[in-house]
């Protein structure tokens, strides 16, 4: 299982949340983790263009990676 790493700010909204029950900070937490699924997510489909074994499956990588970091069709090569 791999490690995650958050921002300090994150980390203290989910103690704040959890440890001392401050609701205030859900709408905080949630989109710091959003966010961060978000990086999560476009570093998973670089990763799968950079190790792609095929022309084919590197291409498709490429255009999911492009489209999800909103790349417009003109500036990709």
């Amino acid at each position: 299982m791999k490690n995650i790493q958050i921002s300090e700010e994150l980390f203290l909204a989910l103690i704040k949340y959890h440890l001392l029950e401050m609701e205030e900070f859900s709408g905080k937490i949630k989109k710091g983790l959003e966010d961060k699924l978000e990086a999560m997510t476009k570093r998973e489909l670089y990763t799968r263009y950079k190790t792609a074994p095929t022309a084919e499956e590197k291409e498709k990588a490429r255009q999911e990676y492009l489209k999800k970091v909103g790349m417009h069709k003109d500036f990709s090569w």
